[in-house]
Order: structure tokens, then sequence, then C-alpha cells
């Protein structure tokens, strides 16, 4: 199955948190930010790195943004330049688009020019939502630490129909299913041999390498 392209503009600590995170789970991601400096720092992180004015359609179809599925705005305090890059996105057919909100105005701006998704980085923290992104079924992520998470997951179709005891999660991936929640019950104490359901979601605890593989392996369809 083809990997999502990503794409994010805009290489401040938000930006560059999510480029970060996207590129540690194997996702192509190309950084783009008009700062020298940011590019070359991001130049071993992510698959591509350039240096690029958003705000200039020209420069975004040259480099083929319309490829990409998702493209996430982190631009920093020029609001501006983030709405106008958001414009050209949705105009050059991006199919998703994150934008990074500055405050409630903007927001509210960015949902009349057709932002998929707003965000607000003192609310979302970039490697939740670079979790989110890779996949549907990855709800929420929690970090607990600097090397320790708790997830929220959607049981993907590997899962579906197979036990607790069958998949074997802890021995197999070091991560430990706390809960189970079946609409609006959670079960805190799920039986090993209950057979996993397609809308349960499980409450995943363990290291980020850990959980990373058990998303990989068993989570992402």
């Amino acid at each position: 199955m083809k990997k999502k392209e990503f794409a994010v503009i805009g290489l401040g600590r938000f930006g560059g948190s999510i480029c970060r995170e996207l590129s540690f789970e194997g996702m192509p991601v190309l950084a783009i930010d008009i700062d020298v400096e940011k590019v070359n720092e991001f130049k071993n992180i992510a698959s591509h790195a350039v240096i690029l004015d958003s705000t200039d359609e020209d420069s975004l179809k040259d480099i083929g943004i319309s490829n990409f599925e998702h493209v996430i705005v982190a631009i920093g305090e020029n609001i501006q330049a983030s709405i106008l890059t958001t414009v050209i996105l949705k105009d050059l057919g991006v199919s998703r688009v994150t934008v990074k909100a500055q405050n409630d105005y903007h927001e509210k701006i960015l949902h009349k020019i057709g932002a998929d998704r707003i965000v607000h980085p003192e609310r979302d923290m970039g490697k939740r939502l670079a979790h989110n992104f890779i996949s549907n079924n990855i709800l929420d992520y929690l970090e607990l630490s600097d090397d320790h998470s708790i997830a929220e997951v959607k049981v993907g179709r590997k899962m579906v129909g197979k036990s607790l005891a069958e998949l074997d999660i802890r021995a197999n991936y070091g991560c430990n299913v706390v809960a189970i929640k079946k609409g609006s019950e959670i079960n805190v104490s799920p039986q090993a041999n209950e057979a996993l359901q397609t809308d349960d979601i499980l409450i995943v605890i363990g290291a980020d390498n850990d959980l990373s593989r058990f998303e990989k392996h068993l989570v992402i369809d």
C-alpha cells in the first residue's frame, strides 16, 4: 500500500514537531520554509526540504504541491501568509489542508476559505496530530513522558474477529491494552478471549518505539 505523502509549510516549533514525527514514523515529508536556516535544519530529517515562499502560486505549482495528499500549513505569526497559502492550496486542488490558527478570528477566516482542519498549537501537540494524520484509526495520542505515550486507536482490519490473547500485543509489541471502548461503555479489564469488533477502540500504553511498531503492523490499514 502506497504511503501518504505530506508537505509541511512552516518549520517553526509546531511545524518542525510535526515534520520530525512524521519522518520518524517513516512517512514521506516535504519540508518547506522561506527561511534558509530552517530548511537546512530539516534537510537530513525530511524526505526533501525546499526554500520557498508559499504565497507564490507558481512556486507551489513548480514543486507539484497538488500531488500531496495532505499539506500542513504551520506558518508562524504571519496570518496573511497563512490565509493566502491556504487559498492557493485549495485552488490548486490539494485534497486535505490542515492549518495552524493564531487566534479565533484567524480560525473563522480559515473555515470560510475551505481549510479542512484547523488546529491551535496550544491545544494540539504536533506529535498527537502527526499520528492522527498517518491513519484515521489513530484517534488520539498523548505523551506521558519523553519516551512513553498512551494511544487511543480504532481496531484495524487485521485485528477484527481476533481476541487479545490471539494478538498477544504485550508479547509481540511490548504494549499494554488498558481498556476497550465499545460505544459509550469502557471496559477497563477486557477479557483476553473476547473477539474484537470493527468499531471497538483500544486504549494502549507503551514506549513510543513499541507503539509505533504496533500501529504500523496492526492499526494502520
